[in-house]
């Protein structure tokens, strides 16, 4: 199906309505001459123009809705904003936006629609997305969508396993534990594996290539513990530009009492770009533990690295 812009709107205060414009210009804090145009990440609204068709048949009173009435920006057809995440893109010639927030807080008494009929369908199935680059566009454009996956890349750091001695468990843990949470989520989720020996040069390179493929978290697991052979912190620590340090103190703290142990774990936490580093120990429990509570804040930090989520 092809995607195009039905209709381009603009408003000069926040929560009215905004009246459709032929063409418009884009620049790099949004829509030119319109009220949310800022230096955030809010600056282009979009709305498709199906989910404004199926908002006015539910309408009790068979209003017909159109275009800028729930002050989006950009009125489409053609793309089911059911189905994009978060970092998605979309280009109109030569503008380029990125998805930055699905859906809103309702405005209710601040919103135009919600005085009239009580209800939005903004908050629900509108889009908002920031300027990647700028420059003009007209009704009727045609807009290329691209889905950004979420990368993520498990290594895992074991002689044993490496040489074939063992089977890995922790990595294949990783990757169960992180389907499962992004099972019913809006991202575009894809897993990379390696497994590599306890070696220094090898996670370097593994890590530096992770970084050339843009992919968004690494989780190692292995090499966190005291012995001789294990290096994955140094390593980790050096490659990276700088440490959260908080999330593993936290873990190693919550688990103490249940397994002492757990204190002599030295796992980390770091960013290198915009990539996530966490560093895991090796065995499945303590693989499921960090896990566990990594997800908790996991998506956060994902829009953090990318200047979203404050």
């Amino acid at each position: 199906m092809n995607s195009y812009i039905v209709s381009l709107n603009i408003s000069e205060e926040k929560g009215t309505i905004k009246t459709p414009r032929e063409q418009v210009e884009i620049n790099n804090l949004g829509v030119v001459g319109d009220a949310h145009s800022g230096s955030w990440h809010r600056q282009v609204s979009m709305l498709a123009q199906e989910d404004i068709d199926n908002f006015s048949l539910l309408d009790a009173d068979n209003r017909k809705f159109l275009p800028g009435e729930f002050a989006e920006n950009i009125t489409t057809s053609g793309i089911d904003f059911k189905k994009v995440a978060i970092l998605d893109r979309f280009k109109i010639g030569e503008v380029e936006l990125e998805l930055t927030q699905i859906g809103k807080k309702c405005h209710g008494d601040g919103c135009a629609i919600y005085v009239e009929v009580g209800k939005c369908v903004m908050p629900k199935s509108g889009i908002f997305t920031r300027v990647i680059s700028g420059g003009v566009i007209n009704k009727n454009d045609k807009i290329e969508y691209s889905p950004r996956p979420l990368k993520i890349k498990i290594i895992t750091l074991s002689d044993r396993a490496f040489s074939g001695e063992y089977k890995d468990l922790s990595g294949p843990a990783i990757k169960e534990m992180l389907t499962d949470h992004f099972a019913n989520k809006r991202w575009h989720v894809e897993y990379l594996y390696s497994l590599i020996p306890d070696d220094s040069e090898k996670l370097i390179a593994e890590l530096q290539k992770s970084i050339d493929e843009k992919v968004d978290v690494i989780f190692t697991t292995g090499g966190t513990g005291i012995g001789p052979r294990d290096i994955t912190p140094e390593v980790v620590e050096k490659f990276s530009d700088k440490l959260i340090p908080g999330i593993m103190d936290q873990i190693r703290l919550k688990f103490y009492d249940e397994i002492p142990s757990s204190i002599l774990s030295r796992s980390v936490a770091a960013v290198k770009n915009e990539t996530l580093i966490f560093s895991l120990p090796g065995s499945v429990k303590a693989v499921e533990d960090y896990v566990g509570e990594i997800l908790k804040v996991l998506e956060h930090a994902i829009l953090m690295v990318h200047g979203l989520g404050h």
